[in-house]
């Protein structure tokens, strides 16, 4: 079966940035990246999840954390400059970002917003991220990630 390209694919294809395409099977009810780690056999702390994060001032930022944690907003806010930030409204996501819940890739959004990722990242060989539609996950090396998306690596988890 050959899968259709994503925009996140697209991007990595030509920056010329290896990655794999891992497949999994979509229980529309369990999106999360728990799920993610159990359909894929692979380690929940490589799964991260992508999160669409808006300020008061409607700027949209992206994070990326492992799938078993909680970002911590307070922290991302002080990161950005912003009095206040939230998630992203889930009804505004494929507006401003060209994807669905279960499907958001930090890469290939419609506009690139600031970046931030998760420091544990840099422990590991590769991580996964969201290919861009459910049922697609990105493995990619962090560090590719981080130098093509310019992410701000640092710690934005809740403790």
């Amino acid at each position: 079966m050959s899968i259709k390209k994503t925009n996140a694919m697209r991007e990595l294809d030509k920056a010329k940035i290896h990655y794999d395409i891992i497949e999994y099977e979509v229980n529309e009810n369990e999106l999360g990246a728990i799920n993610v780690a159990s359909k894929t056999g692979t380690d929940i702390t490589k799964v991260f999840k992508t999160l669409a994060i808006t300020n008061d001032k409607g700027e949209l930022f992206i994070a990326c954390v492992p799938g078993s944690d909680e970002v911590d907003l307070k922290k991302v806010a002080s990161i950005v400059k912003s009095k206040k930030v939230e998630m992203l409204e889930l009804s505004k996501l494929k507006d401003k970002t060209g994807y669905i819940r279960g499907g958001c890739s930090p890469i290939g959004i419609k506009k690139r917003h600031q970046s931030l990722i998760h420091e544990s990242c840099l422990d590991k060989d590769f991580i996964f991220v969201s290919g861009g539609q459910r049922g697609l996950q990105i493995k990619i090396n962090p560090k590719d990630l981080i130098k093509f998306l310019k992410m701000i690596t640092t710690n934005l988890i809740v403790e």
